[in-house]
């Protein structure tokens, strides 16, 4: 038996999760475009030459820059900037439900359809704002079940 196209690129996008050192949330995205070859792929981390040791990973702290959340740089922009060629009419694919930046990274980018997997921040004001920008842009997206990559990728 062999996996779809979905579970496939959906893997890749769990398998680039993989490379991030977050503690607490490792984020991967896949681009594929509409003849189903990758154009892109990123996880999330800190920028290019600065350091996982020197800047922080934590999520709380009274001083913001104390956190990751100044540093990181998302898993969907990482991809969309590693991008091999023109991502314009793409399906990403992306282990968590973009945010409001990545929502305005995706839609200038052309980006076409989002697939995810985990939406566990869709309450978030930054999730809720994400939703109606691609609403707005005609960005469709879905959400892929976990059991379809981990069981039948297997």
């Amino acid at each position: 038996m062999h996996i779809s196209w979905d579970e496939y690129f959906m893997g890749v996008a769990l398998l680039s999760a993989k490379r991030s050192k977050d503690p607490n949330t490792q984020v991967g995205a896949c681009i594929v475009n509409p003849e189903k070859r990758i154009v892109g792929i990123g996880y999330n981390g800190f920028p290019m030459g600065c350091e996982d040791s020197v800047f922080p990973w934590g999520k709380t702290d009274t001083n913001k820059l104390n956190t990751k959340y100044p540093y990181v740089v998302h898993a969907e922009a990482n991809a969309i900037l590693n991008s091999a060629s023109s991502v314009r009419g793409s399906t990403l694919y992306v282990s968590l439900f973009p945010c409001n930046e990545c929502a305005k990274l995706i839609i200038q980018a052309g980006i076409k359809h989002v697939v995810y997997m985990n939406d566990k921040y869709r309450s978030e004001e930054s999730t809720i704002a994400s939703r109606r920008m691609l609403d707005a842009a005609g960005v469709s997206y879905s959400q892929m079940d976990e059991v379809e990559v981990l069981v039948n990728g297997k």
